[in-house]
């Protein structure tokens, strides 16, 4: 499965791909730089004029498919700074692979039974988290 999420949340997992520009002190994760924002874009405000320039800027100029590769197949989560539910690129980035790919990537959510099933069995499967 393929998720998004912020580092509070699930930055603590193997499986978690920062994608953002800064990541927490002490981060030891995998970083996927191509999908951060760089700072001119971070400083946008305005959800509608970030997507237009995030996707014409970032997102045009990568491959989907070699993305979803690059980041792990389907067992990752791309973390950023946001709350769940707060405007994020990671959305975005969730939306854009959606369409160019038809994969579904939902917000990750550990009490989801679903995802806490995920996560189960990646455990019994010897990944350490």
């Amino acid at each position: 499965m393929i998720f998004t999420s912020n580092f509070k949340t699930a930055g603590h997992l193997s499986q978690s791909v920062a994608i953002s520009l800064g990541v927490p002190r002490g981060w030891t994760g995998r970083r996927y730089a191509r999908l951060a924002p760089n700072r001119r874009l971070v400083k946008i405000m305005d959800p509608t004029t970030f997507t237009r320039l995030y996707k014409s800027e970032v997102l045009d100029k990568l491959d989907p498919m070699k993305v979803i590769r690059d980041l792990g197949g389907d067992d990752f989560i791309m973390c950023c700074w946001e709350l769940p539910g707060e405007f994020c690129h990671r959305r975005v980035v969730a939306a854009w692979l959606r369409k160019h790919t038809g994969v579904l990537i939902e917000e990750f959510i550990p009490s989801h039974k679903r995802h806490a099933e995920w996560l189960r069995g990646l455990k019994a499967g010897g990944d350490s988290w």
